[in-house]
C-alpha cells in the first residue's frame, strides 16, 4: 500500500428506475469508466441462451438448488419473474466488497428493500426519475422494439415505481444523460470517501501521530 492510500471497504450501488428512464444507458457508461466498479450478476433457473456464460451472464442453477440458497440466507435479494427465478447471490458481492470493489446493481424497488434489510450499511441506493411522463413515453416507443400493448403496460407500471422514490438516497432527474453520468459519479466518489468505509483509516491516522 503506497503512503496516503487508505484501506476501504466497497459498497453497492444500486440503481432503480421506471423502464425507459435511462438507468441502464448510465450504468453502462459508468462501468465503462470506473475501473472499481463491477456489475453484480445474478442466478437464476431459466435456461441459458445460446452465447451465454455461466458465471458472466448469470449463475445458472437449478429450481431445487436456487430454494436451498434461499433457504440457507444466502441470497442477497430474489424475485420470482414469469415462469423463472432470479436472484443475487451474497458470497461474490461480498467477496468484492472486502477486497474494496463496489458493486452495480439493476434491480427494482422491492429487490432494493431485500438488499437494504440485509445489507443497509454498504447500499448506496440512487432513483433515477425521467423529466416528464411524455419523455419517458417518447422514449419507450423511441426503442422501436416494443409492440404497443408492451408500451403501455411499461407506462402503467411506471407509476407503482415512480411511487418508491422516496425509500432511495439519491435522485437523479435524467435531462441529460452526460450531465445524469457526472452526477452518478459525483455521487461514487462522495460515498467512497465515507469514514465508515475507510476501514483502514485508524491505522493509517495512528501512523500521523506516531513520533
Amino acid at each position: 500500500m503506497k503512503h496516503g492510500d487508505i484501506q476501504r471497504r466497497g459498497l453497492m450501488l444500486v440503481f432503480s428506475s421506471p423502464s425507459g428512464a435511462g438507468k441502464t444507458t448510465i450504468s453502462r457508461k459508468l462501468l465503462d469508466k470506473d475501473d472499481n466498479l463491477e456489475l453484480s450478476i445474478s442466478a437464476t433457473t431459466r435456461p441459458r441462451r445460446p452465447g451465454e456464460v455461466n458465471g458472466k451472464d448469470y449463475f445458472f442453477v437449478s429450481s431445487e438448488q436456487f430454494e436451498a440458497m434461499v433457504a440457507r440466507g444466502e441470497m442477497l435479494e430474489h424475485a420470482q419473474v414469469f415462469d423463472h427465478r432470479y436472484g443475487t447471490p451474497r458470497e461474490p458481492v461480498e467477496k468484492a466488497l472486502q477486497a474494496g470493489r463496489d458493486v452495480l446493481f439493476d434491480i427494482d424497488w422491492q429487490g432494493t428493500q431485500q438488499v437494504a434489510d440485509k445489507a443497509p450499511r454498504d447500499l448506496v441506493r440512487v432513483f433515477v426519475l425521467p423529466p416528464s411522463v411524455k419523455e419517458l413515453e417518447r422514449r419507450l416507443y423511441a426503442r422501436a422494439r416494443d409492440p404497443e400493448d408492451v408500451v403501455r403496460s411499461r407506462m402503467a407500471k411506471a407509476a407503482d415505481e415512480l411511487s418508491h422514490w422516496a425509500e432511495y438516497d439519491y435522485i437523479i432527474v435524467n435531462h441529460d444523460i452526460d450531465q445524469s453520468l457526472a452526477d452518478v459519479q459525483s455521487i461514487l466518489h462522495a460515498e467512497r470517501l465515507r469514514r465508515e468505509r475507510r476501514v483502514g483509516l485508524r491505522d493509517f491516522v495512528e501512523t500521523l501521530r506516531a513520533p
